[in-house]
């Protein structure tokens, strides 16, 4: 059981980094503290960025569930 948390722990960790890597720069990094970068307003999200952003909650999700549920079976676990 262990085993199969772990191997879903880590595709869901490799999912998660490409999913992120995926999205839109909105700004709010160093470059905007010192004056420079374009806002750009949030509310007009196509429908791409908002079904890629439920896909990157709902992986985000399942890799807590892992993280948690090997944490369980290790601190309960016999060994």
């Amino acid at each position: 059981m262990e085993l199969l948390f772990t191997i879903l722990l880590v595709a869901a960790s490799l999912v998660m980094i490409m999913l992120v890597l995926l999205h839109k720069g909105r700004g709010g990094g160093l470059s905007d503290m010192f004056g420079g970068g374009v806002s750009s307003t949030l509310g007009g999200s196509s429908v791409a960025e908002r079904n890629l952003d439920r896909f990157t909650i709902g992986m985000g999700i399942i890799w807590f569930a892992c993280v948690v549920a090997l944490g369980l079976l290790k601190a309960y676990s016999g060994s």
